[in-house]
């Protein structure tokens, strides 16, 4: 007998994620899934992120069998998770991208090691001049570097695929940081993980009453 059909599936994502869940999705051959995302500049503005999220999830309503959230908690403090749960929808666990992309065991011990770590993923490493250098206006006041990161000892780059370009791109973020340099290799097992059907059971919380 063959195995029954996943549900078909909407992903609603942070834009910062959309490489590598379209990575994922590609990898393991999820033609049963949609992605949706929503701009990675909501990270400047994390109040908004809890009603665009709801905005997704409606507009979706009734065309999908499930619906999942690819997003940390990213700054919103639980306000989220108050949407999703209003909504019967799951997200990955971790507070932020870090943490799901490491594990979270992982990314406590790392933390505990050195609590004043700045971490770099590789959607920051390709941006870094854009996000980090121009966004904080170090271009163009770079007296402000010691205000920023003078509590900072190291730079952890999280990379999610090995990369020779990008890890020359991280050493330099590092160096133009003034901060020691360290890598860790994730790859995708968290997002995999957490959008593939074998753990669909896990993941229909009812929407509040």
């Amino acid at each position: 007998m063959a195995a029954p059909a996943p549900p078909k599936t909407l992903v609603i994502a942070c834009g910062a994620l959309a490489r590598e869940l379209l990575a994922v999705v590609g990898a393991n051959r999820l033609t049963h899934l949609d992605v949706t995302c929503l701009p990675a500049i909501l990270h400047n503005r994390p109040e908004k992120i809890p009603a665009e999220v709801r905005r997704k999830i409606r507009a979706a309503r009734g065309r999908y069998d499930e619906i999942l959230c690819l997003y940390g908690d990213c700054g919103t403090g639980g306000l989220l998770d108050e949407v999703l749960a209003e909504e019967g929808v799951a997200r990955i666990e971790g507070a932020h991208c870090y943490e799901f992309f490491m594990g979270a065991p992982d990314f406590a011990a790392l933390t505990d090691d050195d609590p004043a770590t700045f971490f770099l993923t590789d959607y920051l490493v390709r941006h870094f001049d854009r996000l980090i250098v121009k966004g904080l206006g170090l271009d163009r006041f770079p007296q402000l570097l010691p205000t920023y990161f003078g509590n900072y000892t190291r730079v952890v780059y999280l990379a999610q695929i090995e990369d020779p370009s990008l890890d020359a791109k991280a050493r330099a973020a590092a160096e133009r940081l003034g901060l020691a340099f360290e890598k860790r290799v994730t790859g995708l097992g968290g997002i995999a993980g957490f959008v593939t059907p074998k753990n669909a059971d896990a993941k229909h919380p009812s929407p509040s009453p």
